[in-house]
């Protein structure tokens, strides 16, 4: 079997095209397993790879394992023949995106444990914040995009993604795991970043509003949203919040956020909001 702590070929399995980099420092892994919920609740894992994560987690919990790459499927269905037999680890092989077609990614309460490459870490992270079964996230992913869901209010790096995952739970970005961790080793640093969530949150006009809002942010708010809305609503709304028009988006704290969108709601009832010139991506 492959172990990639101790095999010097395990980087030459890694695919370019799925951003795959194996974790192989043992001391990390441990860590990550002490940081999960201390319950029975089954355990999602998104991209196993070789297993190293997966042979921890079966020891204790029932696994449901989401594998986009099929060679490494086969590797795994081989090393984890046994817990597979026993109704321990479900293997499902292919995009966890494409099984999410349903409102949730299991049937009954589960925490996410993933190592995300970057191309999909935060479509996986926003997804899971959305199931109503997924109580908790604990992540891997390249240090920026943790900091973006991690941080506070009126640091450079709060942003939308922050304001979302704050509106479903409690974040912390735990620890920094170094390139020299993974075979082969990123370019990056990562963090490993948990969500202990509170509620499920989804409100797609909630999501239009925050990326009107963080569209542009070294601008102020009030500009950044009167770009979607009318000008005159949007100072109604701030100057009814307490909210001085010069503020930036990262000065302003999750709940506020949720008060001016129910502001500028009530207000544009029965109007139209100006239409975007181009689709926005939350960041």
């Amino acid at each position: 079997m492959i172990e990639p702590q101790t095999d010097p070929n395990a980087g030459k399995v890694a695919k370019k095209k799925f951003g795959q980099n194996f974790l192989k420092e043992e001391r990390v892994l441990h860590k990550i397993i002490e940081s999960m919920p201390k319950d029975d609740l089954r355990v999602v894992e998104v991209g196993p790879g070789l297993g190293d994560l997966t042979r921890f987690l079966v020891e204790t919990k029932d696994v449901t394992a989401y594998e986009v790459d099929r060679d490494l499927c086969e590797h795994l269905r081989g090393r984890f023949s046994a817990p597979i037999a026993k109704g321990r680890l479900k293997l499902r092989c292919g995009d966890v995106l494409s099984h999410w077609e349903n409102e949730s990614l299991e049937d009954r309460p589960y925490h996410l444990v993933a190592n995300l490459p970057y191309y999909i870490a935060t479509n996986i992270i926003l997804r899971a914040l959305k199931d109503p079964q997924c109580q908790s996230l604990l992540v891997m992913v390249q240090k920026e995009v943790a900091e973006k869901f991690a941080a506070h209010p009126k640091e450079r790096a709060f942003s939308a993604l922050a304001v979302l995952a704050q509106s479903a739970g409690e974040v912390e970005r735990l620890f920094d795991v170094p390139p020299e961790a993974f075979v082969p080793a990123p370019k990056v640093t990562s963090s490993v970043l948990r969500i202990v969530k509170t509620r499920s949150f989804d409100d797609a006009g909630f999501e239009a509003f925050l990326k009107a809002a963080f569209t542009q942010p070294r601008k102020t708010l009030r500009k950044n949203l009167s770009a979607r809305y009318p000008k005159e609503a949007v100072a109604r709304a701030l100057s009814r919040l307490g909210l001085d028009g010069s503020l930036r988006p990262h000065e302003v704290a999750t709940s506020l956020y949720h008060h001016l969108y129910n502001a500028l709601k009530g207000d544009m009832d029965g109007r139209e909001e100006k239409p975007q010139q181009q689709p926005q991506t939350l960041r």
